[in-house]
């Protein structure tokens, strides 16, 4: 008896594999375009809608918030109404608050507007996500889905970030919302006739403290890692944050011990292949995320790019983000394993990073620049796709949801987390006896170099040390074709 693996597939197979390929892989772009559209704009944004310069960031804090504290909740919500259910919802949410935000005239309505359309990422991403994984068997064919999952949203966040500025300066910042709105009726429209309705047979109960205490923690942690990136470590709403979201997070640990029907089963957490796996999935998003980050410093603050040229600067890394996404099952097949992806994925992206402390004060560097980001794009997707393989195999079809609602949990952390943390670097670079942010405009742009060459090392250091980690602690057998029965 051959496995799912080794069954070839028909020409109906393929064509609804392409469906809902198409469907979920666009809610997917969609969403990881907005967490960048707007960054480009938020100047723009808060001189006509009304934000003080203090305010200014929550225009992203409200949405990254929701984004990453109810990501685990909808996860499981997902599992009990539903996936195809939350994942409509979801969308519909999506282009009401999306209409609401390209409305809005004051900062009340907007906030408003990014609070829903946080909510709805975090319904819409692991639901699809769940669906994804349901709808393809364990094997090639999920390995592929998965790959190009992982190419198009990687290359979202660099598209949001270049369609960000071309929107902006041609048209207005109020499209970078009304995109949303058409692509969630063209969702909509489709989406009821090609998506299977996926959910267990016996519905679970959900874990009220569990979800309460999960959602809280989680937020917690998110509001502090902001506030970390946007004040200090030593801010009291950093640590204040952090340290409430560790309480509330540990509580909820002790909880889903005691609960007859836990949100997240224990032995779910147990399993080496999702701890190391998750680990691995924050780092692999941290990094990628925040070297874009430093690599915006250098382009804008040493070499004196503007924001748009700098946004079009990475266009060759989503390229390679989408390389990498299509490569990333190949990896898998030819290395055996996922966790093997993984590492090598994480080995050759700290390789391609690690170049880059060459980079001088001249734009003579832009090419090393450019070829090293490629580079280092492809590699991240091997290992992003290598991540999701990884901690959503070997699950029931009815633990998917909350497969997804772990992996997209680590996604938001990673992407949240990544940024402070360089920030905290290059910050500690600058204050640093011998540093002088006060001097000559040339002296601060030398000071500026540094500072980010400094991080960008660090950078590399977490990618070395994640990809022994993995190699080390998370191994498992090689995949075959076909099993006896």
């Amino acid at each position: 008896m051959t496995s799912t693996d080794s069954i070839p597939e028909t020409a109906a197979d393929q064509t609804r594999d392409r469906l809902v390929l198409a469907v979920l892989l666009t809610a997917s772009f969609t969403l990881a375009v907005d967490f960048s559209i707007l960054n480009v704009a938020l100047p723009v944004i808060g001189a006509d809608v009304g934000f003080t310069l203090s305010t200014l960031q929550w225009i992203a804090t409200s949405f990254a918030l929701c984004a990453a504290g109810f990501t685990l909740l909808f996860g499981r919500v997902a599992d009990i109404v539903g996936r195809r259910r939350l994942f409509l919802a979801g969308i519909a949410l999506l282009g009401v608050s999306s209409l609401a935000g390209g409305l809005a005239t004051d900062p009340v309505l907007l906030l408003a507007s990014r609070v829903a359309q946080g909510l709805a990422t975090a319904a819409v991403t692991p639901a699809a996500l769940s669906l994804l994984t349901t709808a393809f068997p364990e094997g090639p064919r999920r390995d592929r889905a998965l790959g190009l999952n992982g190419a198009l949203m990687a290359a979202g966040f660099t598209t949001g970030a270049i369609l960000g500025g071309v929107v902006t300066d041609l048209l207005s910042w109020r499209w970078a919302f009304f995109i949303n709105v058409v692509v969630a009726v063209l969702v909509l429209a489709v989406a009821p006739f090609v998506l299977a309705e996926s959910r267990p047979a016996r519905r679970p109960r959900l874990d009220v403290p569990g979800a309460a205490t999960v959602t809280a923690g989680l937020l917690a942690v998110v509001f502090g890692l902001t506030s970390a990136g946007e004040h200090s470590w030593i801010d009291a709403r950093a640590w204040g944050g952090l340290l409430t979201g560790v309480v509330l997070l540990a509580a909820f640990w002790m909880i889903e011990h005691r609960v007859e029907a836990p949100l997240v089963p224990v032995r779910i957490l147990r399993g080496r292949g999702v701890a190391w796996g998750h680990v691995a999935g924050v780092v692999a998003f941290a990094t990628e995320t925040s070297l874009v980050f430093l690599l915006t410093l250098y382009l804008q603050e040493v070499l004196g790019y503007t924001p748009l040229a700098a946004g079009l600067s990475f266009a060759v890394l989503g390229v390679g983000t989408v390389l990498g996404g299509v490569l990333g099952p190949k990896v898998i097949a030819s290395s055996g394993s996922a966790p093997r992806a993984l590492a090598l994925g994480l080995a050759v992206q700290a390789a391609a990073t690690v170049v880059l402390i060459l980079l001088g004060s001249s734009s003579g560097g832009v090419l090393l620049l450019l070829a090293a980001t490629f580079a280092g794009g492809v590699a991240n997707l091997v290992a992003i796709v290598g991540f999701m393989v990884t901690v959503t195999a070997g699950l029931p079809d009815e633990e998917q949801g909350i497969a997804a609602g772990l992996a997209t949990m680590s996604q938001q952390i990673g992407i949240t987390l990544g940024i402070p943390v360089m920030s905290a670097v290059v910050g500690a670079v600058l204050v640093a006896p011998g540093g002088s942010p006060g001097g000559s405009p040339g002296e601060a742009a030398g000071d500026i170099l540094t500072a980010v060459r400094t991080a960008i090392g660090v950078n590399a250091a977490l990618c070395v040390l994640t990809a022994i980690a993995v190699a080390v602690f998370l191994r498992q057998p090689r995949r075959v074709r076909a099993r006896r029965g």
